[in-house]
């Protein structure tokens, strides 16, 4: 007796809406990751110390990194304080849109059952947001610039 072969989309595998929503899981945890520990710096506050460790960088040299003041503004805009946030770290203010779009993207391709990782990110992109990490992280330690200190 010979055996017929499906192909493997009809056999289940690699295509099918369950395949697709358990795909959708890493996207989906990841988000709810993202959203608890927004929750959670909204719930305790990052201006009272004793909550969260000090930057280890600013500890070191007394110099900001691009990183600090993100968690306040964080708190800020959970609050519902874009304005506070922004004078915090207005990097991170501008990033988060981006992060939560390509979150969103990610999803997205996971749900349409498309390749992994959903979401390609052309080199050129990552160089430039390198140099604008770093052109940041210069300027803001700046006396020119201490509008951007946290």
């Amino acid at each position: 007796m010979t055996e017929v072969r499906r192909p493997m989309a009809a056999q289940g595998a690699g295509g099918g809406r369950g395949d697709r929503l358990r795909a959708a899981l890493i996207p989906a945890g990841a988000g709810a990751a993202a959203l608890a520990a927004v929750a959670y710096v909204g719930l305790v506050d990052p201006g009272e110390p004793g909550h969260y460790p000090m930057c280890p960088f600013l500890m070191l040299t007394g110099l900001y990194c691009p990183g600090c003041g993100t968690l306040r503004a964080v708190h800020a805009l959970a609050h519902g304080d874009p304005v506070a946030a922004l004078g915090l770290n207005p990097l991170a203010v501008v990033l988060i849109p981006l992060a939560v779009w390509w979150w969103g993207r990610w999803l997205a391709g996971a749900l349409r059952g498309g390749p992994w990782p959903a979401v390609r990110v052309r080199p050129v992109l990552l160089w430039i947001g390198l140099g604008v990490t770093l052109a940041y992280w210069v300027v803001r330690n700046l006396p020119f610039a201490a509008f951007l200190a946290p």
